[in-house]
């Protein structure tokens, strides 16, 4: 039996929610955002009591057409959502590179694994460095709403680099409260395009590997 403490991140993130002044102006956050199905119910939900800016920063994207077809994606969520506070959203352009390096030496690593750790890492170091630069109150990432992420590490690496750059970092985990249901619903009724794999060149080769196998069976 694993003697590991499950922590309950949405229990958390209740927690500071209820805390806040409903009088006083919305707290300021920076929310990384990995596609616009993942951001489509957490905008929903965190537009009710934060201002938000929407960071996509996903040098893993791959290929470029893919990375384009996001943002492109993401732009109009934000436009077409209905929300009770501003959404603003900022892209500062594609550098695969800042990915293999971050991810050298891990390629052969299976989907979920430390190559996944790595990636989380360098996504949300950018991300909390942004947010310390503009003054965001707190800042956080989309990234927990799928099934397939590993939630306590996002977290994990969420709270120690918000002590590094001074910036409290938000808890996190989306999927709860049917978010992920919720981001399903609202990817069909915008139209989303809901991609299939999660974006690197090395989950692509392993959904394409997954379809071979499966149609040989």
């Amino acid at each position: 039996m694993s003697n590991e403490i499950r922590i309950n991140y949405q229990r958390r993130l209740d927690e500071i929610i209820a805390s806040l002044d409903p009088s006083a102006p919305p707290p300021k956050l920076l929310l990384h955002s990995c596609c616009a199905p993942c951001s489509s119910y957490v905008l929903e939900y965190l537009t009710q009591y934060f201002s938000i800016t929407v960071f996509y920063y996903n040098p893993n994207i791959y290929p470029p057409e893919e990375y384009d077809h996001r943002v492109k994606e993401l732009e109009r969520l934000i436009s077409e959502m209905p929300v009770k506070n501003p959404v603003t959203l900022v892209e500062r352009g594609y550098d695969p590179q800042e990915f293999y390096d971050a991810v050298k030496g891990l390629e052969g690593i299976p989907e979920g694994g430390e190559r996944c750790f790595a990636c989380y890492r360098l996504r949300l170091e950018r991300t909390a460095q942004l947010a310390h630069e503009l003054g965001a109150d707190y800042f956080t990432t989309t990234l927990s709403i799928s099934p397939y992420k590993n939630s306590p590490k996002l977290n994990e690496i969420s709270e120690e680099l918000g002590e590094v750059y001074s910036v409290a970092a938000l808890p996190a985990d989306f999927k709860k409260k049917n978010g992920y249901k919720r981001s399903i619903e609202l990817s069909a009724e915008y139209g989303l395009y809901r991609q299939d794999y999660c974006g690197c060149v090395f989950s692509k080769r392993e959904r394409e590997e997954f379809e071979k196998n499966k149609q040989s069976e």
